[in-house]
Order: C-alpha cells, then sequence, then structure tokens
C-alpha cells in the first residue's frame, strides 16, 4: 500500500489516524508539527500528506505551500476543526491542498479522502 505522512500537534487525531490508514495496509509515519513533518518528507518522501492547518511551529498552511512548491508531485490532505469559515479550506486547495477534511471526521471520509488522493 501507500506510505502517509500525518502532521498534527493533536496525540488523539493522528493516533486515530495511524489506526484507520494502518488498518487498511498504509505505512504511516507522524510529524507533531510542520516544520519536522517538512523535514521528515524532505528525508523520505511519502505517496500522501495528511496535515492539520492550525498547529504551532510552522502551520499546515506553510506545509502545503512548502511541499507543493518543493515537490510537484506531492499529494496533501488538508483538515482543520475550526467549524464555521470554510475559507481556510478554501486557502488550502489554493495552496496546493488535493482535498480537505474537517474534524470532527468519519472512517468513511478519511478512507474515500485518501483513496481519491492516492488514485489521482
Amino acid at each position: 500500500m501507500a506510505s502517509i505522512l500525518i502532521v498534527d500537534d493533536d496525540d488523539l487525531v493522528r493516533s486515530f489516524l495511524r489506526s484507520i490508514l494502518e488498518q487498511d495496509g498504509h505505512e504511516v509515519r507522524e510529524a507533531t508539527n510542520g516544520r519536522s513533518g517538512l523535514n521528515l518528507y524532505r528525508e523520505t518522501p511519502t505517496d500522501l500528506v495528511i496535515t492539520d492547518i492550525f498547529m504551532p511551529d510552522h502551520d499546515g498552511m506553510d506545509v502545503t505551500l512548502e511541499l507543493t512548491r518543493e515537490f510537484l508531485d506531492a499529494r496533501v490532505i488538508a483538515m482543520t476543526g475550526a467549524t464555521g469559515d470554510q475559507n481556510f479550506l478554501s486557502v488550502a486547495k489554493l495552496f496546493g491542498a488535493r482535498d480537505v477534511l474537517e474534524k470532527p471526521f468519519t472512517v468513511d471520509q478519511v478512507r474515500r479522502l485518501v483513496h481519491y488522493a492516492l488514485a489521482h
């Protein structure tokens, strides 16, 4: 299956995503902030990055923009729990995210978006 990097400062979100993705046979790596996520990706690129938008030390917008500028084939799904304002998700797409995910999300939503991002 695919290699996936999860970048999120929330341990529970990372653990939940890891569980779903590993059940589906994916190899998962984790980063607790954008800076370490970028470093991990630069060391060993993955097939997909799932990043939170709001994090300390390099947010998900920076991660998305830097990855898609530096690696033209980088696939990114941006996610946020900031409810009521779809602007963050729209901007993430403008910055190069293939898709967006609003927290809280379901297992089926994650699987569908990951499958779509990896297939295209």
